[in-house]
């Protein structure tokens, strides 16, 4: 209660909101008296933004946990030995990195918090609908932390849902013993289906200024601060193998936008769909990679200010304000410029998007297939004198055109956590395990529409009834993509589905006719590495599918092939360690 206090006290809330003091007025600046914490919604929106001011402190752990030990992310020569462990899966019991405590301390915090909030409502000082929002948030980000604590340290978690003194009184193995990771995800989606309250924070009403947290504050909407609960359910139910439910969770995400009908939002929202947010790869000559568009497509998914288009890709983000703590850690992680650059992209990876083929588009121009390559490697890694630099979390900071901070002592950013081809991956992740061979291929490639098309025949057809559809299917794998001006007219709700690799611009990937539920899932869990590189989903996903498999190779061997790469010395040493699951985990030392 007492950190929880001096959070909440110190204002971390700033770190979320450039204007949080027009809202949060009645915060103190200095310690609370416990009994005074919890006194109204004002309150209960502080204690909140502290949680998640708090969670911001973590994102240098998320990313360097969550890529640096899979095959996209290398340590620097500036790295010190502990990020180099990490690498190599070496990790000492004392690498700090490696420590769950950070992680416990806020899960306590979020136990007080559901505590006080559970006696706020008793005593009516929150309505009903405050206490069903504010609680099942904070209840969320819990399981999502304890998710990440099962990814990282498997059958060593300790499973506390009540408030404690300290992270110290874990140590008393009697009190809380370990939970195997399969239990700990019963006890996780079990807790999280009870929630009271599914759907994301009710929105302002009238432009006021009051005790909601879905609001505008300096052109700055707090919609996506919060952690998207269907989402997490989603990512809950994939990771236990239940993938009609995951999937299930992930279409009603995907359909938030649906009830506005024939509209941009309506069309667009989390549809990975062409239209009004322009985040596809952009040339300005038709097949000349010079032409490369730097200034809008693809690019400004990770340098846009909080436009519409902001809001159709990032499902969840938090912005770092340089006036405000907590700092941003990612550019001391990431940037050569005012930072320590200690990370850098594998040599795997950029050999990856270099193997990939461009498609000619839209049959226009003289180019052939595999002129260029995945034009996402430029748009997501730069030279910076010399040196490989990711930059995903860094176009707030540096200047793309220029090489050059933009003002060096305002280090402006964001903490990346989940976007809408994570949903769309995902949830074709699900239907390939659930036997949607096609409906998965159209998903994560070239999208509804063309994957779906009638046949090329003459004469064409025309009717697009029995096509650009999986309504054939049971839900939540039955879309409606159809579009066609003719008889009968057709404007599927999902017509302009593009795909996560039609949107890049590359050739379909290829299927092994043989077996084509481990060829396609391979193509998935790759399209991802190519477009979610460094943004936190790598490690899970060798995870996820290597236990699915029971296939240690398919692990060990990607570590092996970047460690190798990037002349790491005892690459081979680290693939046979790896081939023993109980080497997949980091020691757990509270």
């Amino acid at each position: 209660m007492k950190l929880l206090i001096r959070i909440i006290g110190l204002l971390y809330c700033c770190a979320a909101v450039t204007a949080c003091n027009k809202t949060f007025d009645k915060l103190p600046v200095n310690e609370l008296d416990v009994s005074n914490a919890y006194r109204n919604v004002d309150d209960a929106n502080s204690a909140v933004m502290g949680i998640y001011g708090k969670f911001m402190g973590l994102a240098d752990r998320y990313v360097i946990l969550n890529e640096l030990r899979g095959d996209l992310l290398e340590y620097t020569d500036n790295a010190d030995e502990y990020l180099r462990q990490i690498s190599t899966h070496s990790v000492t019991a004392d690498n700090p990195y490696a420590s769950p405590r950070p992680f416990y301390e806020l899960i306590i915090n979020c136990n007080d918090v559901l505590k006080n909030f559970t006696l706020m409502y008793q005593s009516k000082r929150l309505k009903e609908d405050e206490y069903n929002q504010r609680y099942s948030d904070i209840a969320c980000l819990r399981s999502f932390l304890y998710l990440q604590l099962g990814i990282h340290y498997g059958d060593e978690v300790r499973y506390i849902t009540d408030p404690l003194e300290n992270v110290s009184a874990l140590s008393d193995a009697g009190k809380f013993p370990k939970v195997p990771f399969n239990a700990l995800l019963d006890s996780l989606i079990n807790f999280t289906e009870a929630i009271p309250f599914k759907t994301q924070y009710t929105a302002q009403v009238s432009g006021t200024v009051g005790p909601v947290l879905n609001m505008t504050l300096d052109g700055i909407p707090t919609n996506t601060f919060f952690i998207q609960k269907k989402m997490l359910l989603g990512e809950l139910y994939l990771w236990k193998g239940n993938y009609t439910k995951a999937a299930t969770y992930y279409r009603e995400v995907m359909e938030i936008g649906t009830p506005s009908g024939l509209s941009e939002g309506g069309l667009g929202l989390y549809k990975l769909a062409w239209g009004g947010a322009n985040h596809y790869v952009t040339y300005y000559v038709v097949n000349n990679a010079p032409s490369l568009a730097y200034d809008d497509g693809w690019r400004m998914i990770f340098n846009r200010g909080y436009d519409a288009s902001y809001g159709y890709e990032w499902l969840w983000a938090l912005p770092y304000d340089s006036k405000f703590k907590p700092d941003n850690p990612l550019i001391q992680l990431f940037s050569p410029i005012g930072g320590k650059y200690l990370l850098k992209p594998s040599q795997a990876v950029v050999d990856n998007w270099h193997s990939q083929l461009q498609n000619p588009r839209f049959g226009v121009g003289t180019i052939s297939y595999g002129q260029f390559t995945d034009a996402r490697e430029p748009l997501s890694i730069r030279n910076l004198n010399g040196q490989p630099v990711v930059m995903k979390y860094l176009y707030n900071y540096i200047d793309y055109a220029t090489n050059t901070a933009l003002n060096p002592f305002t280090k402006n950013g964001k903490f990346y956590l989940f976007r809408q081809t994570q949903l769309h991956l995902h949830f074709a992740e699900a239907a390939n395990r659930d036997g949607y061979y096609k409906l998965a291929s159209a998903i994560s490639d070239q999208g509804l529409g063309a994957t779906f098309a009638p046949p090329v025949q003459s004469p064409a057809i025309t009717d697009m009834t029995l096509w650009q559809n999986s309504l054939m299917l049971p839900a939540p794998y039955n879309f409606d993509a159809r579009n066609s001006d003719n008889v009968p007219y057709f404007r599927g709700m999902w017509y302009r589905h593009i795909g996560v690799r039609r949107r890049v611009g590359l050739v379909p990937n290829v299927v092994s006719a043989g077996d084509s539920l481990i060829s396609i899932e391979n193509n998935i869990i790759n399209e991802e590495a190519l477009e979610n590189a460094f943004e936190g989903t790598r490690w899970p996903d060798l995870l996820r599918i290597a236990l699915r498999r029971n296939d240690p190779a398919f692990l060990a061997d990607k570590v092996y092939a970047k460690l190798l790469k990037d002349n790491i010395p005892n690459a081979a040493a680290i693939r046979e360690k790896l081939m023993q699951k109980n080497n997949w985990y980091l020691p757990f030392k509270l």
